[in-house]
């Protein structure tokens, strides 16, 4: 699970580049996940979701431009990208910047002078990706954003209240009561326990639609329990 927006994914063919890379930012208390071609950072980016993606344009099967460009266009994502490259004249700069970069490092680089990058960016931008993640189901509180793996989830203000709820304590069973006072802490109308069941329900049936797995479960005679692991 992540929850404090420091995820991040390296795409680097270079398996040594890669390593250190991924060695420096977990020693400065980054998450990483990795691809050595463009195609794995499709998956991954969809599977991880990352708060951050540091990617070499001159990659395997999919150049790193084309993959940028599809976090933009196609994954609609203003997840903040730094490309590595060793291209270094102005006008690969410029065009790096424009296809949606937030900065460009050129080869050879500086592992210190990268983590730091990474960190003025994150600054700027990481509370827009704080987040709930477990099995590939992304939860983004303050965006009010939730998706499996890539797929939006369509979800009504009390659905989204109580997937949060659920997702902040995975695993653990939360009592009909418990949810009651979370969706309706001011009991502006009446509502009972039986409301809870409706909104699991409904919950469960829009998860079904994006994820083959069972996320919510039914504990007899207590109350529901997210399953997280």
């Amino acid at each position: 699970m992540n929850t404090q927006g420091k995820s991040i994914l390296i795409v680097e063919d270079d398996a040594k580049i890669r390593n250190l890379v991924r060695a420096y930012l977990e020693n400065a208390g980054y998450e990483v996940s990795e691809a050595a071609d463009g195609i794995e950072a499709k998956k991954q980016f969809k599977q991880e979701d990352p708060c951050f993606v540091i990617i070499d344009l001159m990659l395997p099967k999919t150049s790193g431009e084309a993959v940028c460009q599809w976090i933009r266009r196609d994954m609609k994502s203003d997840v903040p990208i730094i490309m590595l490259t060793a291209k270094a004249s102005e006008k690969d700069r410029i065009k790096g910047l424009q296809m949606g970069a937030d900065d460009y490092v050129t080869k050879p680089f500086s592992l210190k002078e990268l983590v730091v990058r990474v960190e003025t960016v994150f600054r700027r931008t990481a509370q827009r990706c704080q987040k709930i993640t477990f099995r590939g189901l992304t939860l983004k509180p303050l965006k009010g954003e939730a998706h499996f793996k890539g797929t939006p989830l369509t979800l009504t203000h009390h659905e989204f209240k109580l997937l949060h709820f659920l997702m902040k304590h995975p695993n653990q069973i939360l009592k009909r009561t418990q949810i009651l006072d979370e969706l309706y802490p001011h009991f502006d109308k009446v509502v009972t326990e039986r409301t809870v069941d409706v909104h699991i329900g409904k919950l469960r049936e829009k998860l079904r639609h994006v994820s083959e797995e069972e996320w919510i479960e039914t504990v007899r005679g207590m109350g529901y329990r997210f399953i997280a692991y």
